[in-house]
């Protein structure tokens, strides 16, 4: 995994420009510790920071490749999981290489297949690929939307880069947000809408588009989305194919040239996809492979039993931990150094974001980082198969809403009389625009239906905001985290079948259950869904509350839009925040915790409100 950026600008001499070049390279350095380069040639310049995982020698970045006259020149971040079968292929077509780096693969079917490429690619990626006789440079993201790639167009040129702080930095883009800006944060955050990039000007490629920048016009284009068609399989089929496609996507990760891990919670998720690389290391005499778990200290004195965080998890990953025969450690985490992680958590992002289940993973990276290089989680099952409370509580799923966040008005109790009027408006309209571009087939039932528009909505929305939490809190400590839920086969397979097979045994990931039940203990097979592990220790809500105390105190931008009487209800009376503020995690403790990441962005990013 790695880093890129770039700035493209006619009649231009970019080597004049090399100090502000140089600051862009600079805010990526977390992401790619190991090697550093950029490219120049006129008005173009393409930026590198590489985290070596494979073929550090032949993947040195920005690559380079000249045939037929032309000059091809590729910065990219990712890991292609066909590249085998894929450079065999090219192989075929007359092309050599030089080594076994996924980049040299890349590089050489975009000079093959030209805008077809990315149809070609499997894997988790953002690149961006030069050519010397048009000038023009191509920028493309995976089909799932795991790696980031931002970029702003003005009437000169084109900036971009995987974080938007690397936009910031080349100058060209300013830290102000306008009213869309502000209803993204105080009424959507931490999701974004799709493509937007908060501050005033800034984009993001969607997952599977990718844009051809020439002549000084970018033009994007969807190469993948979800799509509809018959689900032909019967029951026993769609058993055995969902653990095929399934098994395959965790086998292909396994491939890495430096230390790799695993995250283990004891939830289902993780649990197959330890099982299935601690079976695949046996069977290649690979030795054991290494788990790691996060807890937060006295959680297990504190813990609190709720409908949607029913067990705590340390028993059930003894038990998977024994019975895959891995070798397995705990992360605990502190709960003050959990508070001041929060401002590490908006430089991962550059966005106030998913406060503390940001926070804590960015330490947990932290830890895993010391010994390894490149990890695999279970995220976005939940999204895929059917996964969360709303899916099954009926009045919650035919509710004309986004089902994480079906009221405003905790967000709008934090804001003062007047603040931002069409907030509730403005939402409406972003979830409109996601169900009424689903697509259906005739004649399906209401309830089919409806869930193509919850798949959607989780797939765009909720399971977007996961990765990007995933990509940022994991990179900013150099760790690169794969997600084999995140197979675009897996997704389209699971977008077309049957909500009745999908919910086999009327259990939310029914199906996932059942096509590995026969591998799993029992009791992690059917085990209910318990969310990502949040501390409950009361310490943290203390530390949030006084530090929130301390914020109302300034005159500033922030405090100008706040409502000082609204926050300190919740600081007074933390249980009368009736619904959460995002999903299922984000109650009273995380909602002082955002307004902390609130003020930390606006002052550290020196945002102005236009």
């Amino acid at each position: 995994m790695c880093g890129i950026a770039g700035w493209i600008e006619k009649d231009c001499k970019m080597i004049e420009r090399i100090n502000a070049l140089n600051k862009m390279s600079e805010t990526l350095e977390r992401r790619g510790p190991d090697e550093n380069g950029i490219y120049v040639n006129g008005g173009t310049a393409l930026i590198h920071r590489r985290l070596a995982v494979i073929d550090r020698e032949n993947g040195k970045q920005p690559m380079a490749v000249s045939r037929g006259g032309v000059t091809y020149v590729i910065v990219y971040n990712g890991e292609l999981y066909n590249a085998p079968e894929l450079r065999e292929e090219l192989k075929s077509a007359g092309f050599h290489f030089r080594g076994h780096s996924d980049t040299e693969v890349v590089l050489k079917a975009c000079i093959h297949y030209g805008e077809n490429a990315p149809e070609k690619l499997n894997g988790i990626f953002a690149f961006a690929l030069y050519r010397s006789d048009d000038k023009s440079v191509f920028l493309c993201r995976d089909r799932i939307g795991v790696k980031p790639l931002f970029y702003s167009e003005y009437n000169k040129g084109l900036v971009f880069g995987s974080e938007i702080k690397a936009l910031l930095a080349g100058g060209i883009v300013k830290p102000q947000i306008d009213e869309q800006g502000l209803n993204e944060i105080f009424f959507l955050g931490p999701a974004r809408t799709p493509s937007c990039g908060v501050f005033k000007g800034v984009h993001e490629l969607n997952p599977g588009e990718c844009a051809l920048y020439k002549n000084g016009r970018l033009r994007r284009r969807t190469y993948f989305s979800l799509e509809a068609h018959e689900h032909r399989e019967n029951e026993a089929q769609t058993i055995e194919k969902t653990r095929c496609l399934l098994t395959d996507a965790i086998e292909r990760q396994l491939v890495s040239d430096v230390p790799m891990c695993f995250f283990l919670s004891g939830g289902l998720d993780s649990s197959i996809i330890v099982k299935t690389a601690a079976e695949f290391h046996r069977a290649h005499k690979l030795g054991r492979i290494n788990t790691f778990s996060v807890e937060y200290r006295d959680n297990r004195r504190y813990f609190k039993k709720s409908r949607f965080q029913p067990s705590p998890d340390y028993e059930f990953i003894q038990l998977m931990a024994k019975n895959a025969g891995v070798k397995h450690s705990e992360i605990v985490l502190d709960n003050t150094l959990l508070a001041d992680a929060l401002h590490d958590s908006v430089d991962a992002r550059d966005l106030p974001g998913y406060v503390d289940v940001d926070s804590s993973l960015l330490l947990f990276c932290r830890e895993i980082k010391r010994d390894y290089t490149v990890a695999l989680s279970g995220e976005c099952a939940d999204e895929l198969f059917g996964g969360y409370p709303w899916y099954f509580n009926r009045e919650i799923l035919f509710e004309d809403c986004f089902p994480w966040s079906p009221s405003q008005d905790v967000r709008r109790k934090i804001l003062k009389d007047g603040v931002l009027k069409n907030g509730e408006e403005y939402v409406r309209q972003r979830y409109l625009d996601t169900v009424n571009a689903v697509p259906k087939l005739k004649g399906e039932s209401k309830l089919e239906s409806r869930m193509r528009e919850m798949f959607a909505l989780n797939f765009y929305w909720f399971m977007q905001c996961l990765l990007e939490r995933k990509d940022r809190c994991s990179m900013f400590s150099g760790l690169e985290v794969r997600v084999p839920f995140c197979d675009y086969r897996l997704v389209d397979f699971a977008f077309n079948m049957p909500w009745k097979l999908k919910s086999f045994g009327g259990r939310e990931k029914g199906i996932v259950r059942r096509a590995f039940e026969d591998v799993l203990p029992r009791e992690i097979a059917w085990r209910k869904k318990s969310p990502y592990p949040k501390t409950h220790n009361p310490e943290y809500f203390k530390t949030c509350a006084e530090r929130v105390k301390n914020i109302l105190q300034k005159k500033n931008q922030l405090t100008s839009l706040l409502s000082r009487d609204g926050i300190g209800q919740i600081i007074q009376s933390p249980d009368s925040v009736a619904s959460p503020w995002y999903g299922q995690l984000m109650q009273a403790p995380q909602i002082l915790a955002y307004i902390i990441e609130l003020d930390y962005w606006f002052e550290k990013y020196k945002v102005e409100i236009i």
